[in-house]
């Protein structure tokens, strides 16, 4: 029988297990962090002693302490000289507080995604997204049911709108969007895709079609060019037509909430609403090929089964491609390269 060699091993999988067994904890220490503004006080500050920062949070002198503690030994915290600061990671990640902020998807992952993760045995084995009996209603994803929750439907949008702005400047820079006059940004949410790509292609406009409440939060988006060149078309992506009248249709972090078959049929949906020579862009994360690889294509496949919708995943390009080939498009390729793991799978209506 092999012992527990602890953390002193050179292989590098012992230091990531005692990383990952006490990454729950110390990811909510993060956040505490984050939301008590410590990182942006002391960007402020350049560097800040204990009873500076206790000033500032209000936190009594232990807790304050504990939290320190935890937060420094994921290295986002540095101590020196009885002072704390900002490593230049937590600098770079958790100061900024844009639209782009990894504050916001923090927040999400811990209001929404994480809860979740306790049921993950659960889920895996009754081969359902039982967590979504958490949340009120009685639709059959997390996205349908988020509705009966605005506050916290905002949040998760927010994080979602965050989260896609780190990848989407890859994307907008796709050439295959030149040409491209009508979109139709199938599940596109609050337009945040949309209005960055009618920002890069003045001769472009985009129809967001997603179920109504994200709908309404996308009506309420003050990004330029919204209302004008990018609309939203209210609907079910199942069950509703998608509207015609677009040379291209786009299915960006949508498809990997459904199974294969699901996405062919949505696939081949978008096929008979295309004219000839239109184009089908699909945009999201690529596990590996050998399905071992991927940080977040492991987390994003299992909150689709755990919370999400019971199914789906981060599939490999193959699995796109020869969806996209069974539902009738031709020159079928897939680009790779893209941030956190992201792939753009291309096809054509011959």
């Amino acid at each position: 029988m092999r012992e527990d060699t602890g953390p002193d091993t050179d292989d590098p999988a012992y230091e990531r297990f005692h990383f990952l067994v006490n990454a729950p904890a110390l990811f909510n220490a993060v956040v505490a962090a984050v939301e008590l503004d410590v990182f942006r006080y002391l960007a402020g500050r350049g560097s800040a002693a204990f009873e500076e920062i206790r000033e500032f949070t209000g936190l009594p002198a232990h807790q304050l302490r504990v939290l320190l503690h935890a937060v420094c030994t994921t290295g986002l915290l540095e101590r020196h000289d009885g002072g704390y600061a900002n490593s230049p990671v937590a600098a770079n990640l958790l100061v900024p507080d844009g639209p782009d902020a990894w504050r916001h998807i923090l927040t999400g992952w811990k209001e929404v995604y994480y809860p979740a993760f306790a049921r993950t045995g659960e889920a895996l084995r009754a081969g359902t997204n039982t967590a979504l009996d958490a949340h009120p209603g009685t639709e059959p994803t997390l996205y349908g049911r988020l509705a009966h929750d605005p506050p916290l439907e905002a949040v998760f949008h927010r994080a979602m709108s965050a989260f896609t702005l780190k990848s989407v400047d890859a994307l907008i820079a796709h050439e295959g969007f030149a040409g491209v006059r009508a979109l139709l940004d199938v599940g596109g949410g609050d337009g945040t895709t949309s209005t960055r790509l009618t920002a890069r292609y003045p001769r472009l406009t985009s129809t967001v079609f997603d179920i109504p409440s994200v709908s309404k939060i996308a009506e309420g988006t003050t990004a330029p060019g919204f209302g004008e060149r990018v609309r939203v078309h209210p609907g079910d992506l199942f069950a509703d037509p998608f509207p015609p009248g677009h040379d291209a249709v786009l299915f960006s972090h949508v498809l990997e909430i459904f199974s294969g078959e699901q996405i062919t049929a949505l696939l081949a949906k978008a096929h008979s609403v295309l004219p000839s020579g239109g184009r089908v862009f699909v945009y999201g994360y690529n596990v590996s090929d050998d399905e071992t690889r991927g940080w977040y294509s492991a987390r994003l496949s299992l909150y689709l089964n755990v919370l999400a919708s019971g199914q789906g995943m981060a599939y490999p390009a193959r699995d796109y491609e020869r969806w996209m080939t069974e539902a009738g498009f031709s020159g079928v390729r897939t680009l790779t390269g893209f941030p956190y793991e992201h792939g753009l799978t291309v096809g054509t209506k011959a």
